[in-house]
């Protein structure tokens, strides 16, 4: 049913066509109710979801059926039988094809339900209808895990009576931030309870508006009670912690329904478990588990620190995250220093903005600070070393900004930089083994007021947001930055903004300090791609995450910024990071068949 606000299950594509309902028999012309009179429950009922079918295993009288039915799941496929009344003997007729799915049931009773009046900010909910939401929709699903739904799936439903989606969009943008999908029972198999359930509920992890999951929910269950449904049920994964939260707030109670689903790919993790290791970040963790996926050794040597050594026959290779030892010492140092970074990748024919370095010995009464803000208006500094965005600051026009920013930033480094502020948006381009593998635009933390909480408690908000959205990767700091950002704005950290109104609190767009991620790997330009891979040749550098400022990721104007030698490779799932990682290190672990095709591409090129 909410298979959920985050899952596990990986997607696949698949462009099979919509079939709609499937049952021993045919749905009657129905009632208001959505009864036909007099109408008896459809036998063996089952109904495409487009993700999968969802088979009604109390509408199965023979266990063998229902399980002949599950057998029937086609490739990358998700199919799920639901209200299975007697699991255990379901089970024993395909044990090596069938498991018991390790979710839970709650319900919510739509007889005695009542929606509270409320407003959300920034967004409201609608029907999904046209392929672009479709479009939109399914992105947010690969995010999550998901297994996408062909589109036209999603736009033969704009006339169902069985099924229904809805999508929450942005006031502003028009981006679609949410869905979630609703089935009728009633329409759906005839049945006497009326009930109904729900299914897909995903919120996208980049949103910045609260509250997204609870109005999608609220509009499905007042929809179904609007069709006088008695119950609105939902499936949610045991340890799904902040669903069920969701779930229990809104009233939802757990009833003893099971769930059954066939051992494919994607339901892997589920049937056979996973080793799980205590202690690595993400950054770590995709790597590790895309290794063990393998049957590549993994020992972590030192979780907290991220480090790991991955070992397949008589080949070791040691890692910290994305950084492992293909990566030489001098590619670090190239990257570890943004001052001889530039130098590098300018010398290799890298467009780079205009640079100044201050070694601690350096005097700000020379001249060249007071020349450099003339000839440039507005300038950024940062620390020659660091990472993560720390000591950054900027959009700074005068003396006394630069150097209050030069004081903050030695805190860090002692050599700092001093760049032309160049305007356009944050594209971080990832580089595997000399090919483009992802790009994403990263966005600076924003806040959108609700006419109640000041500047400071809507950050603390948006920052407990990004915090549980990223496993605590990502906040926003109350710095200094944060205050002349908000400054620059026009406002105090004590003003309150008015209902829907957006505020930009940082300048810098990275992850760590509260910046979203937004994929654009299909929109690169051409020479975005070229100035990519020609910094990690520049380099020498296998992995490196390559950071531009753009007017847009479709066009060829960029700046180059920096290089990182240890990009967050799960930062840009769904884009496949981590198996290319593992390619690169292992490449006699890619199947035999990959093997050859990328060979034939191999000997095309040459």
């Amino acid at each position: 049913m909410a298979q959920s606000i985050q899952l596990s299950n990986r997607p696949r594509e698949d462009a099979q066509a919509p079939s709609g309902v499937e049952a021993s028999g045919a749905i009657s012309e129905q009632s208001e109710t959505g009864l036909a009179p007099e109408a008896k429950p459809i036998k063996n009922a089952l109904i495409d979801c487009g993700w999968g079918r969802l088979l009604f295993g109390q509408t199965f009288e023979d266990p063998s059926a229902l399980a002949e039915a599950m057998r029937a799941e086609r490739p990358d496929r998700r199919d799920i039988a639901a209200y299975v009344a007697d699991p255990h003997v379901v089970l024993s007729t395909a044990p090596q094809e069938l498991f018991l799915d390790p979710s839970h049931t709650y319900r919510l009773d739509l007889t005695n339900y009542e929606s509270p009046p409320t407003k959300y900010a920034g967004f409201f909910v609608r029907r999904l209808t046209s392929l672009h939401d479709a479009q939109q929709v399914n992105a947010i699903y690969s995010a999550r895990h998901m297994v996408p739904v062909p589109p036209e799936f999603f736009w033969s439903l704009r006339d169902s009576r069985s099924l229904t989606v809805f999508v929450a969009e942005d006031e502003v943008t028009g981006d679609v931030l949410g869905s979630i999908t609703g089935v009728d029972h009633s329409r759906a198999f005839n049945d006497a309870e009326r009930g109904s359930s729900l299914w897909c509920l995903a919120v996208d992890p980049q949103a910045r508006h609260p509250r997204i999951g609870e109005a999608l929910v609220r509009r499905l269950a007042d929809q179904f009670q609007a069709q006088r449904a008695h119950y609105l049920d939902l499936s949610v994964l045991h340890d799904n912690e902040q669903a069920i939260a969701l779930y229990e707030k809104l009233g939802f109670v757990r009833v003893p329904y099971f769930t059954i689903k066939r051992k494919n790919q994607i339901n892997e993790k589920l049937f056979i478990g996973s080793e799980h290791i205590e202690g690595l970040n993400p950054y770590s963790e995709i790597i590790v588990n895309e290794a063990m996926r393998r049957g590549i050794n993994v020992e972590v040597t030192d979780a907290e620190g991220g480090f790991f050594r991955l070992t397949l026959g008589g080949r070791s290779i040691r890692c910290r995250e994305s950084l492992s030892d293909l990566t030489s010492g001098v590619a670090v140092q190239i990257c570890d220093d943004k001052s001889v970074t530039r130098r590098v990748v300018e010398a290799a024919g890298i467009s780079t903005p205009a640079q100044m370095y201050q070694r601690s010995s350096d005097s700000l009464k020379d001249g060249r600070l007071d020349g450099f803000l003339k000839d440039h208006k507005s300038v950024v500094v940062k620390p020659a070393r660091g990472e993560q965005g720390r000591g950054v600051a900027v959009g700074l026009t005068s003396r006394e900004e630069v150097e209050d920013a030069i004081t903050a930033a030695r805190k860090i480094s002692d050599g700092i930089v001093i760049e032309e502020m160049v305007e356009g948006v944050d594209l971080r381009i990832i580089v595997i083994g000399f090919e483009v593998v992802a790009a994403a635009i990263r966005r600076p933390a924003r806040i959108v007021g609700n006419g109640e909480c000041t500047i400071e408690e809507l950050i603390e908000k948006q920052s407990r947001r990004r915090a549980a959205a990223t496993h605590g990767e990502s906040s926003i700091p109350l710095d200094a930055e944060t205050f002349r950002t908000v400054r620059r704005a026009g406002f105090n950290m004590d003003d309150v903004p008015t209902q829907g109104q957006e505020l930009e609190v940082r300048r810098t767009a990275n992850l760590h300090t509260g910046g979203t991620i937004h994929d654009v790997t299909d929109e690169l330009h051409p020479r975005l791609i070229e100035a990519a891979v020609g910094v990690a040749r520049a380099i020498d550098i296998p992995v490196v995450g390559v950071d531009f400022i753009v007017k847009s990721p479709n066009r060829p104007d960029y700046a180059f910024i920096e290089a990182n030698e240890r990009p967050g490779l799960a930062n840009h799932e769904p884009q496949p990071t981590a198996e290319r990682f593992v390619d690169l290190l292992f490449p006699h672990s890619i199947p035999a068949a990959a093997r050859a095709v990328l060979a034939r591409g191999t000997d095309a090129k040459t």
